[in-house]
């Protein structure tokens, strides 16, 4: 985004944030917003909308900074899904608030930040991993280029992070590699333990990244049925 600016001259450019459900958008960064603020993260709310950040398993608001599912409210909120109330009600609570299922963080002045898929998340051994995070740093390797990370089930620590890994041309990169250039740099329980070479990703006719047609095959590939079975039990 700072290179649309300065290579392309867009200087007024903005990122906002919404989805189908909400259209247009919840929130968005506005032109007289620092660089910082306007090309990393995806603005404050806009007028006549609410949003709030809550923890999705009590449900309560929780202290800024902190990740948790995004929730917004107001006119741009959509009335529900076609002739399917039952999954309406799944996503817009009693009180209008829309369950967007997408991770955030909201900064002391109403920055927000997207970090990620609540179905995305990956539990191991008790911690909380965001795939984004860890994607977003091997971004800076100099030989990647394009990853998307997910988690596999482990019998030991329930899940185990997976990157599926697109290389730049003419490179001989291999796992260790990877790791060796996470250790020191992200904590020791985000690097992933299983790293897949690949042309391509599952994707839709969308253009959106499959993740759970990656679980499903890297399940089979590794033969981890036993590991799923026990982690749905």
């Amino acid at each position: 985004m700072k290179r649309v600016v300065s290579d392309m001259h867009m200087s007024e450019v903005t990122i906002c944030y919404g989805m189908t459900e909400t259209s247009p958008v919840s929130t968005q960064s506005t032109h007289d917003d620092s660089i910082e603020s306007r090309v990393s993260t995806v603005g404050r709310v806009h007028p006549h909308v609410e949003i709030q950040v809550i923890d999705p398993a009590t449900q309560e608001c929780i202290p800024r900074g902190n990740p948790g599912e995004l929730l917004t409210r107001g006119y741009s909120v959509m009335q529900g899904y076609w002739n399917d109330p039952e999954r309406t009600a799944e996503a817009i609570d009693g009180d209008g608030w829309m369950h967007t299922g997408d991770l955030a963080t909201m900064d002391a002045e109403g920055y927000v930040n997207i970090v990620g898929r609540i179905k995305d998340l990956v539990i191991r051994g008790g911690e909380n991993i965001y795939p984004r995070e860890v994607e977003e740093f091997l971004y800076t390797h100099p030989n990647i280029a394009d990853v998307s990370v997910v988690g596999i089930p482990d019998e030991r620590y329930g899940e185990e992070l997976m990157a599926w890994v697109k290389l730049r041309h003419e490179t001989a990169t291999t796992a260790e590699d990877i790791r060796e250039f996470c250790r020191g740099r992200i904590a020791h329980y985000k690097i992933p333990r299983y790293i897949k070479f690949t042309g391509d990703f599952p994707m839709t006719v969308t253009g959106k990244i499959q993740k759970f047609r990656m679980r499903e095959i890297a399940i089979e590939e590794l033969g981890l049925h036993d590991e799923a079975t026990i982690e749905h039990a």
